[in-house]
This record gives structure tokens, C-alpha cells and sequence, in this order.
């Protein structure tokens, strides 16, 4: 398969989840296998909450539409683009490439196995427990697309063996584990991993608003979700406390309710002070990974101080948001809408599945 065969196969892709929206999932003319695969795929949405609790439709939609928007043709090409030496240098040097996938949020390990097959190579797939039917699925799809990748994807439930490199995602406990079980293979090894927000109390209603996005998106269950902010000293949480008012209905689903009343109730006991709202808790806490349903703070005095800060930590921080207070921060609102060329902790996939021996 050559590159642009490659690309045009996901384009296809593509073009296949685009027909389906939480609003509506309607039929397109002209997109490959529709008739054999269009009825399964909107079945497959509706009882992903059954196979997990946290995947209900309007969080499995979610991902499902930001993979449609990302899997355009401009969008791969772009991506693609700054690695044509690369890729020429590797023209026929195919490798067999492990893939240990998380399960936090629906389709989290799509990039990678995206990564593999674009890059050339074969994917060995471990899924997780927590999701296991979505990505098998896609899977399917694409091989109808182009039968030449049916030798590219293999999906195990066991060991996994014969495999020339591996990316593997988990907590920072597996993660040991990883590097000790793969030391021998080149690898990429993800750790456990949160993200920030910093405030200077200007940000306007609508700003705070997009950051409730950031923060109950998945649930909080994502890296990119916010888990922490940084805020100046004196700051006062009643606009933030209003703007998150229209997530209330967080509340309503089982697994986060309770989530946050054994998380409030912990930090109760423990004689913590919580600034709550009925669904939310915010902590001030030094740490970056607060559970469902909280979020932690810190107050800040100097912004350069704080930037030093974040830059000691950002083995800690997948991604800051803010309004351009921090270099290379996101917009509020846009930290579950990466770009395919916005890779998990800033380690560049492609370039090690193309360079790697």
C-alpha cells in the first residue's frame, strides 16, 4: 500500500463516522459499505454505556465526531507533510509495533493505532477491558475499505509476542512494569498525566463556560481534562461557580454521582476545605490528579514564578490552558479537539514508528 493509498483509506474512514451526531445520525450517499456497516456502528454507540458505564452516547459521540472532523484529507496531509524525508528513508522497512491501549475515554488509543498503520507498519493490539468493541469495529471498517490491511491489524487477548516495538499506555504503577517488561524494545511508555488551567480573573462568562468543557468532558476521566487550576491570590470563585452551573446536569449520571459523594464525603472526614456546588468540589491541593468530581487549586503571586513552576513539572502536565498567559497554552474549551499533530505528552509517534530500527 502506498502512502496516499494509506491516507485515502482513513479519509474514508472519515467520511463514515461523519454520518453519525448525537442530534442525528443520517445516512450519506456515497460512502463505501454503508449498507453493511451504518445499522451496526449506531447500534454499537447505543450500548456502549452497557459495556461501560462511563461511555454513554453523548461522550461516545463526542469522540466519534472529533475523529470525524480530524480525519479529513487537508488535515492528514498537513499532518503528514513535514516527514517526507522520513518517510522515503523508510520506503519497505515494515516493523510489527505493539499497541498496549488505555480505556479512560472512548477511542483514546485511536492516534496510535492510526500512527502504526499510516507509518506502514503492523499493529499487535492489546485493548483494554474498558474498551474493547469501538476501535475492533473501525477496525472492520477499514479492512473492508482496503482488504490489504487485513494482514496489518491483529487484535490479542493474550500474550503479546513478535513485535519489533511497542507504545504502551497506563498508570504510573504499570508503567514500570512496562519498561521493565520491554526494556529490550524500543518503546514509548505513557504515564499517568493531568492537565491545567491558569486564571488571571479576567476571563469573560463565555471563557469560563468553554473551561467547564475542559473540565466534565469524559467526566475528568481524560488527560487533557482540567484537574487543577492556578489561580492569583485573593481570587474569588463565585463567577467560576456560576459559569460551571450549566454542567449541573453531570449530576444525573450514576457513576459520576456517586464518585462525587464518596470523594466529598472522603474529604469530609478528613477535616479538608472544599468549596462545593452540588456537583463539583474544588480543593486547594498541591497536587495535579484530582479524583471525579473535584478539582484542585493553588493560589499564585507572580506569573513568571508560576511559569517556572509548570515548566519544573511538565512531566506531570499534558496540556495548559489559558488565555496566552502561558506560552503554548489552549484556548478555553479545546483540550478534547487535539489535532493529529498534537501528540500525547509532546512525544512525536510518527517520527519514532518512521526513524526506529
Amino acid at each position: 500500500m502506498t502512502l496516499e493509498t494509506k491516507k485515502s483509506v482513513f479519509v474514508e474512514l472519515g467520511y463514515f463516522l461523519s454520518q453519525f451526531s448525537e442530534k442525528e445520525s443520517v445516512k450519506k450517499s456515497g460512502v463505501l459499505y454503508n449498507d453493511i456497516f451504518f445499522n451496526d456502528f449506531q447500534n454499537l454507540i447505543q450500548l456502549s454505556q452497557s459495556h461501560n458505564g462511563w461511555y454513554t452516547p453523548e461522550q461516545v459521540y463526542f469522540a466519534i465526531e472529533s475523529w470525524a472532523k480530524a480525519l479529513t484529507a487537508e488535515n492528514i496531509d498537513k499532518w503528514l507533510s513535514k516527514y517526507e524525508a522520513e518517510f522515503a528513508q523508510n520506503e519497505g522497512k515494515e516493523k510489527t509495533v505493539a499497541l498496549i491501549l488505555a480505556g479512560n475515554i472512548p477511542l483514546v488509543g485511536f492516534h496510535d493505532f492510526l500512527s502504526v498503520l499510516i507509518t506502514g507498519n503492523k499493529a499487535l493490539i492489546k485493548t483494554s477491558s474498558n474498551d474493547q468493541h469501538l476501535l475492533p469495529f473501525l477496525a472492520k471498517y477499514l479492512i473492508a475499505v482496503d482488504e490489504n490491511l487485513k494482514d496489518k491489524i491483529t487484535f490479542v487477548e493474550g500474550k503479546l509476542e513478535n513485535f519489533d516495538a511497542v507504545i504502551a499506555t497506563g498508570s504510573n504503577n504499570t508503567s514500570r512494569y512496562f519498561e521493565y517488561y520491554f526494556k529490550d524494545k524500543p518503546s514509548i511508555i505513557r504515564k499517568n498525566r493531568n492537565s491545567a488551567a491558569v486564571l488571571n480573573g479576567n476571563e469573560s462568562k463565555e471563557e469560563l463556560e468553554a473551561l467547564g468543557e475542559d473540565i466534565f468532558r469524559y467526566f475528568g476521566l481524560g488527560c487533557r481534562n482540567v484537574s487543577k487550576l492556578f489561580v492569583p491570590k485573593g481570587y474569588v470563585f463565585d463567577g467560576f461557580f456560576e459559569a460551571m452551573f450549566k454542567y449541573q446536569d453531570v449530576i444525573h449520571y450514576e457513576k459520576y454521582a456517586n464518585n462525587y459523594d464518596y470523594n466529598k464525603a472522603v474529604f469530609l472526614m478528613s477535616n479538608y476545605k472544599l468549596l462545593d456546588n452540588g456537583f463539583l468540589t474544588i480543593k486547594e491541593d498541591a497536587s495535579y490528579a484530582s479524583p471525579i468530581s473535584s478539582v484542585f487549586y493553588e493560589f499564585y503571586e507572580n506569573i513568571d514564578d508560576l511559569k517556572s513552576r509548570l515548566e519544573a513539572d511538565s512531566e506531570q502536565i499534558q496540556c495548559i490552558i489559558s488565555n496566552d498567559l502561558v506560552e503554548n497554552s489552549i484556548k478555553f474549551g479545546q483540550t478534547q479537539n487535539p489535532q493529529l499533530w498534537d501528540y500525547a505528552d509532546n512525544v512525536d509517534t510518527i517520527t519514532f514508528l518512521l526513524t526506529t530500527k
